[in-house]
């Protein structure tokens, strides 16, 4: 059965996966690399075999990842195998394209850009990169309990990697979460399927702020992990709303702001119906033609 994590990449980034895969496997993630005894015999066999046992695959993009006939391979091995692939960005000013964009289009990918330059950076992009583990494949692993002693015995010990119930938006201007509304009579009832709730936003960080994923043609559709109603957009009142049964309306697209540089998972938000960006102003939900810093979120 699978069980664990693949780092993928090229050799010139060696130095900086090791790093990676040592602080994983510090956390009790259960994480395979080539030169940390990955690899052991034939290399073609000993790379399958990692494929094969590989919940997540994290491909480390560059432009050399791009152009390596083994990193081709290995991707396309796993994405042919089904393999959950959780892109690792390194360059700066790039894009994927040609094969590897192919198969990463429509991927959320982990920032490691200039990761290194300091540690308080890597450790953001490290956090980031274990959420969305957890998220993507955390009930398929086996996470380690954490031992050893504490340094500091005021210091509370470091907790447990979990799945989180699903994906949490924060608004990085406002710092609001897109929340479904309180539940009423109606709702602890079976909905109609042509029932639908207001969406708010909230400081409050309880679970109606998670949504879980579900996969479309080509798009995402959220539903309130407490409410089960789906999250939705009608360009014609410019409202937000949850609804009990998906339809087009429902259909939204996650894209990587390429801008931002705080390490932090921030992404915008589309409607793939209408083509709006989902913003907040002055405290409401807006739709825009063309995304600007009102259209930001945090991924959480």
């Amino acid at each position: 059965m699978p069980s664990h994590i693949m780092l993928s990449y090229q050799w010139d980034d060696q130095a900086l996966v090791k790093k990676i895969y040592n602080r994983l496997k510090d956390d009790g993630l259960p994480v395979w690399m080539d030169v940390k005894g990955g690899v052991t015999g034939n290399i073609n066999d000993a790379m399958a075999a990692g494929v094969e046992e590989a919940v997540v695959i994290c491909p480390f993009m560059t432009p050399a990842y791009q152009a390596s006939r083994n990193c081709k391979k290995e991707l396309n091995y796993a994405d042919t195998r089904e393999v959950v692939i959780l892109p690792v960005m390194l360059t700066d000013n790039w894009e994927a394209s040609e094969w590897l964009g192919l198969i990463t289009a429509g991927l959320l990918w982990v920032d490691f850009r200039n990761a290194e330059e300091d540690e308080e950076r890597f450790d953001l992009c490290l956090r980031s990169l274990e959420e969305e583990i957890m998220f993507s494949a955390g009930h398929l692993l086996t996470v380690e309990e954490l031992q050893g002693e504490l340094v500091d015995q005021d210091e509370a010990p470091k907790p447990r990697l979990k799945k989180k119930t699903g994906r949490g938006f924060r608004h990085a201007l406002s710092k609001l979460y897109i929340l479904d509304s309180e539940l009423s009579g109606e709702q602890l009832m079976e909905p109609s399927a042509d029932s639908r709730n207001t969406v708010e936003l909230s400081e409050a960080a309880g679970d109606r702020r998670y949504w879980e994923e579900i996969k479309g043609h080509g798009c995402k559709y959220y539903r309130n992990a407490v409410t089960n109603r789906y999250l939705g957009f009608d360009p014609d009142s410019n409202q937000v709303q949850a609804s009990a049964c998906p339809s087009q309306s429902e259909e939204w697209i996650l894209l990587v702001d390429q801008t931002g540089q705080k390490h932090q998972r921030v992404i915008i938000i589309k409607n793939k119906q209408s083509g709006s960006f989902l913003a907040v102003r002055d405290g409401s939900f807006t739709g825009l033609t063309s995304y600007n810093e009102d259209c930001k979120w945090v991924l959480e």
